[in-house]
Formats: C-alpha cells, sequence, structure tokens
C-alpha cells in the first residue's frame, strides 16, 4: 500500500458527496451550473454510484478506455481533457501526469486512483478547477471578483499553473485585490497585538512566585480582569490628571505662597508614590526584564517618576554646599543647576501620555499614526517644500521694500509656515502687489495641502477606533457577567421587601 500524502484542507475537504442541503444552489442548478459553457466531458461524479446502480451496470458492457482523453475527479466531478492538450503545459501537474508513464510517479501527483474507471482523484476545490479545466482548453486563465485571492493561489499553485497565463487587466485587478487583502490581515494581526496585553498568564507557569506574579500582573495589565483591577486603572487615570493639574496650579502667582508650595509639594509627592508603586509591581509581575524595557508605556512610567526624584536629588544637593545655595539665590536661579531644575519639572508633563494605557482614543490615534507615517512623512515633505519655496518668492519680491521685515529667506520661513497652515497671525505681511499674489497663491496651496490627508487619517482613525472599542467593550460585557452587580442589588432589595415586618414595643 502506497504512503499516503498529508497536505492542508481545502474547501473540498469538508464536502459531502451526494449532500447538497448546505449549498446555497439546489441539485439541478449545480448541475447545470459550469462557467463560461456546458460541456459533455464533465459529469457529476458520484463513490456510491457503482453501489446504488449495481444491477444496471451487470447488465451493461464494460466501460471502454479512451486512450486519448485522461479522465480526472476533482472534489466529486469528472473530468475529461484530451492527452495532447496537457502536453502542451509539461511543467502543469496535469501535464506531467499525461507525459509520465511510470504508474509510481502518477499515482505520487494525485490524491486516488479508481482503477475500473482509469479515473484520477484530486481532493481539491471543484469550483476553482472549472477555471482550470477552461485554461486547458482555450489557454487563458479567467479570474471572477468574488473569488478568494488566498484560496485561488493555493489552487494554481498546486496544479502549477502561473498568473502570467491570465489576462492583463484581469491580472492587475487581481493583484490589486491580494494587496488589500494582505494589508487588511496585516491591520489586523498588528490590532490583535495591540489588543492583547505584552505577556499572557501562562508565561508565569513554573516560574519563581509564579501565581502571586501572575495575579499582581492581572491586577496591573488587564483592567477586565476583576473589579479591583478596573479600581487600579481608573485610580492610574485620576492620580494622572491630579498630577498634571497639580504642575499647573504650581506657576500661578497666587500659589506661589508658602501655603500653596506646600499642599503642591504633598500633592507631588503622593502622585510619585503611587506612580511609583506602580511601576515597582509591574516590574515584579514581568515575566522577562527585556520585554519590560522594550515596551514604551513602561517607558513613559519611567518618565512619569524620575523627575521627582532627580529633583529631591538636586535638593540633597543645595543644601550640602550652602554657599552654592546662597549664590544660587543672589543669581535669582539663573545658573545651569536652576535651568536644569526647570527642565526636570517640565518633563513631568510626559506623565500625560500615561493615559494612553487606558484610553481607547489614544491608543486608536497611535495606532493611526504608526499606520500611516508614509502619508504623514509625505506631507511633512510637501509642507517643507512650500515653506521654502514660497518665503524665496517672497524675499525675492519685499527684500527691496523700505522697512521690510522679509530681510532674508529665513526670516520669511516662518510668515510661510503661518501662510500654509492658513493660520495667519498677521503680524508678518507683504507690502508690495507681486508680494500679495505671493501670499495668495501660498495660502492657496496650503488649503489644498491641508485637505488632502484629512480624509485618509479620518477614516483609517474611525476604523482602528471602532474595533478597538468593540474589544474593550466585549471585555467590559465579560466582567460585568461575572460581577452581577444590578442583579445581586436587585435580589437584595426583593430580600428586604420579602421579610416580615418586625415590631418592637
Amino acid at each position: 500500500m502506497r504512503q499516503q500524502w498529508t497536505r492542508r484542507a481545502s474547501l473540498s475537504a469538508s464536502m459531502k458527496i451526494g449532500n447538497h442541503q448546505g449549498c446555497c444552489r439546489t441539485q439541478e442548478e449545480e448541475e447545470s451550473h459550469i462557467p463560461f459553457a456546458q460541456d459533455s466531458l464533465v459529469r457529476q461524479w458520484s463513490s456510491m454510484q457503482n453501489v446504488a446502480d449495481g444491477n444496471q451496470e451487470k447488465s451493461q458492457t464494460p466501460i471502454q478506455r479512451n486512450k486519448y482523453l485522461l479522465n480526472i475527479n476533482v472534489g466529486g466531478k469528472s473530468f475529461q481533457i484530451a492527452y495532447k492538450v496537457l502536453a502542451q503545459y509539461p511543467i502543469t501537474r496535469l501535464g506531467k501526469l499525461a507525459l509520465y508513464t511510470d504508474p509510481v510517479k502518477k499515482l505520487q501527483l494525485c490524491d486516488d486512483y479508481l482503477v475500473q474507471k482509469n479515473e484520477y482523484f484530486f481532493d481539491r476545490d471543484p469550483a476553482i478547477f472549472h477555471y482550470i479545466f477552461h485554461f486547458y482548453r482555450s489557454g487563458v486563465l479567467w479570474m471572477m471578483d468574488e473569488m478568494c485571492p488566498s484560496n485561488f493561489v493555493e489552487e494554481i499553485e498546486y496544479w502549477g499553473i502561473h498568473l502570467k497565463y491570465s489576462q492583463r487587466c484581469c491580472r492587475i485587478l487581481f493583484e490589486e485585490k491580494q494587496d488589500e487583502l494582505s494589508e487588511y490581515l496585516k491591520i489586523e494581526k498588528e490590532l490583535e497585538a495591540e489588543l492583547e496585553p505584552l505577556e499572557s498568564g501562562a508565561q508565569f507557569d513554573g516560574k519563581f512566585l509564579g501565581q502571586f506574579r501572575k495575579m499582581v500582573w492581572n491586577l496591573i495589565e488587564n483592567p477586565f480582569s476583576s473589579v479591583p483591577a478596573k479600581i487600579i486603572a481608573v485610580m492610574s487615570s485620576f492620580f494622572v490628571l491630579i498630577s498634571i493639574v497639580g504642575m499647573t496650579l504650581s506657576t500661578v502667582e497666587e500659589m506661589k505662597n508658602k501655603t500653596g508650595k506646600l499642599w503642591m509639594e504633598h500633592m507631588e509627592m503622593i502622585c510619585a508614590i503611587f506612580f511609583t508603586s506602580e511601576y515597582l509591581m509591574r516590574l515584579i509581575s514581568s515575566s522577562s526584564f527585556k520585554k519590560f524595557l522594550r515596551a514604551a508605556f513602561n517607558a513613559i512610567d519611567l518618565v512619569a517618576i524620575l523627575p521627582f526624584y532627580i529633583q529631591i536629588l538636586f535638593e540633597n544637593l543645595e543644601d550640602g554646599d550652602i554657599q552654592y545655595h546662597e549664590e544660587l539665590h543672589k543669581m535669582e536661579n539663573v545658573s545651569k543647576l536652576g535651568k536644569v531644575l526647570k527642565l526636570i519639572k517640565l518633563m513631568r508633563i510626559f506623565r500625560i501620555l500615561k493615559l494612553a494605557r487606558h484610553s481607547t482614543g489614544l491608543r486608536a490615534f497611535s495606532f493611526t499614526m504608526r499606520q500611516c507615517y508614509q502619508q504623514v512623512c509625505c506631507l511633512l515633505l510637501f509642507i517643507a517644500m512650500g515653506v521654502f519655496t514660497f518665503s524665496a518668492l517672497i524675499h525675492s519680491v519685499e527684500h527691496d521694500v523700505p522697512g521690510t521685515d522679509f530681510t532674508s529667506i529665513p526670516y520669511a520661513w516662518w510668515w510661510a509656515a503661518v501662510s500654509l497652515s492658513t493660520v495667519g497671525y498677521g503680524d508678518t505681511v507683504p507690502d508690495t502687489m507681486l508680494g500679495r499674489i505671493v501670499a495668495f497663491f501660498c495660502i492657496s496651496f496650503g488649503i489644498i495641502l491641508n485637505g488632502m490627508p484629512i480624509s485618509i487619517l479620518y477614516n483609517k482613525f474611525s476604523d482602528y477606533y471602532a474595533r478597538l472599542k468593540a474589544h474593550e467593550i466585549s471585555q467590559s460585557h465579560q466582567l460585568s457577567r461575572r460581577i452581577r452587580l444590578k442583579e445581586r442589588v436587585l435580589r437584595k432589595f426583593s430580600e428586604c421587601w420579602r421579610a416580615e415586618p418586625r415590631y418592637y414595643r
């Protein structure tokens, strides 16, 4: 017995021969449905035909084998193709089957062989083979829009037929559809990676304190795993907002007194303690230290807590050196150390990026920018070209005007950038008629340029946001089903109402 070949399942692998109940066509429509033409060389086939018609076959004459036609069966449908037609394509599977004389090599090309009918069986999709059959008879490979590109490419690769045999117009449309499908699958894969957490709970099995680290990981990274995890996620967003509000109020003159500074310091300390605890819990629950450091969100968390500790370090250095501390106040915070402290305090603004961990809109915006980076870079290139072009034009027209602000091309860059963005501050304006004409063309180019990427970015953003939001809603529904807070509250109220009233004397 020859070895059975293993291959990936095709569409016809799940077909039930003789069963048409699951199809969209009736049996009569299926028998009459053959693409391009109805031909007598294509006939229905069933492996139970000999059993059903056994009595009739006994009275019939033996089947005459035609040495000029090759009998093949694809997914339950029989075809006959002339040997001389198949010999014209010797590199295809059927061409090799027609040219080979060794029976062993022929059996390696098919899935089964029916000796009684001299018929080679192929467990492939019969619907697509109609187009292969038409190719051998006409020499042209036709493709329909309703076919799946991946399935069609898999089938023609199995039969050894190249896309070059198709018409150029059909091939171009097919390749465009195939590229769109590949891009769609790529985006779907990246969206799944965006939706899924960096690690899974199975990675903690067999590790040191695996169950404890898994519990901490679900508490910090998976807000839909339990009610405490959701509370921690809400608290994280709340402390981020409190930190940003505190940093903003610290610049107000009324809050620069001693009491206001004390309150701001206490608020900053509480926020820093919470962010530090959150970061340490993520570090402890991480299964891979390298993956933890490479994660973008973890880098944001580190940047959010570093300014607080660096500020404390510099303040301790100031207290240790009294003379330098007095000199620092005499110079009214103009020294290098004062500038460094201001820069470090400004880094606290990056804490707002922590909201992206729990904000679907920010995650969708970030994903859109990553997917549309080519369009964004192209837009920036057009803006740079417009700035350099119109700044050079306005300088060549206005540089001879007395008291003009366009004394050089770099000075005209600001005017060109403001005009291209259609903001128009009005701080710098041309005086001559030619300068105003140049300004008109600059503003018109800016309007066209600003309108080009809006539709592309908005459509992709809305699509990505809808997918992320749908996944978030499904997870929240799963959590609500586990909690059943509403049912529990209603049950408690019903128990209270059903309880018998007690009277005390």
